[in-house]
């Protein structure tokens, strides 16, 4: 029973310290998940940072107040690319439908027509164009 504590006690304190060393450098990495056994730690995980966010069908005022129908726009045929953000950028599906794909442990995505999505700076990924796309855009 002593011995259970002393592992969790240190599993603990080194996700601790792990997470003071993330904020003190201003990573967006942090731990996910640690598992252990009577050996110690067995699998630790770092979250590669903020996952791609998601907004389906926001309210046409909702975009308005962002000013989303005043941004750029984009568009390309089905395909299939990879891709790198060195800035957020935030999106308005007009048309369209693609499969998002970060190259690290996060999260897919599949989007379509009247999707609001934001791509988080420092994440690469491959793009899977399944139909046409056109968006309106805003890196930031």
């Amino acid at each position: 029973f002593f011995f259970i504590h002393i592992i969790a006690m240190f599993v603990f304190l080194h996700v601790l310290l792990l997470a003071l060393i993330s904020s003190l450098i201003g990573a967006d990495a942090f731990v996910a998940s640690v598992s252990f056994s009577s050996r110690g730690i067995t699998d630790l995980k770092m979250a590669s940072g903020p996952e791609i966010e998601v907004v389906s069908n926001p309210s046409k005022e909702w975009l308005e107040e962002k000013g989303v129908f005043n941004w750029g726009t984009w568009g390309c045929e089905a395909s299939k690319f990879p891709w790198s953000y060195d800035s957020n950028e935030s999106c308005y599906i007009l048309k369209g439908k693609v499969t998002v794909t970060p190259s690290d442990d996060r999260n897919p995505v599949t989007v379509g027509e009247g999707d609001f999505v934001t791509f988080p700076a420092g994440m690469s990924c491959t793009w899977d164009v399944s139909q046409a796309i056109h968006k309106h855009f805003k890196f930031f």
